[in-house]
């Protein structure tokens, strides 16, 4: 097949697949998981349901795959978050910060059976190692500066901010993960 074809036919697949996933979490924010079906899914997506089974063979491959999407876009949020231009100690602030308030605004998401199936398999070991990677890094870069302590390894402190900010799915507010973050960055401070 010709190149343009093969792109046009990449194209529609990715726009069909995107709209399935749009859909999904469309649904999950107005129904919640439980209450999703291929039937819906395909009918606010605009698609028949042959389609949508054409490119996920079942309901539970929609929701790997959208929240393996969702995975993805928190990843890219704290990479950014990480604006290279501005000092560690900013960085380190906006990282958690930014990681807290994604637990915070997905913790109704994490509650219930099949959020615990979408919790677990290789997307999300993935994520989380690149994640505490990401974060052990900056931690490093952060001791290199003399603004993290060192009594600690860098993956000790990783893990240490990431459990104390899962805390924030629990807060009760902004101003409760403000707290929990500014709790965490002291904590991280040098003696």
């Amino acid at each position: 097949m010709p190149k343009l074809w093969d792109e046009t036919i990449d194209a529609h697949r990715n726009a069909v697949r995107d709209a399935a996933l749009d859909a999904t979490a469309v649904l999950v924010g107005e129904r919640g998981l439980a209450a999703l079906t291929m039937s819906r899914i395909a009918e606010r997506a605009g698609m028949g349901r042959a389609t949508l089974y054409k490119y996920f063979p079942d309901l539970q491959a929609v929701l790997t795959a959208w929240h393996e999407r969702q995975v993805n876009d928190h990843l890219a949020q704290l990479a950014a978050a990480a604006d290279p231009a501005e000092p560690v100690a900013t960085r380190l602030r906006s990282v958690l910060h930014t990681y807290a308030m994604i637990q915070f605004h997905s913790a109704a998401h994490r509650a219930g059976d099949l959020a615990v199936l979408l919790h677990s398999g290789p997307h999300v070991d993935d994520a989380v190692r690149r994640l505490r990677d990401f974060l052990r890094d900056l931690i490093d870069e952060g001791v290199q500066a003399e603004h993290v302590r060192t009594d600690a390894g860098p993956d000790e402190l990783a893990d240490f901010c990431l459990h104390a900010l899962t805390a924030a799915g629990s807060a009760g507010s902004a101003a409760g993960v403000d707290r929990l973050v500014t709790l965490t960055l002291s904590a991280l401070q040098p003696d």
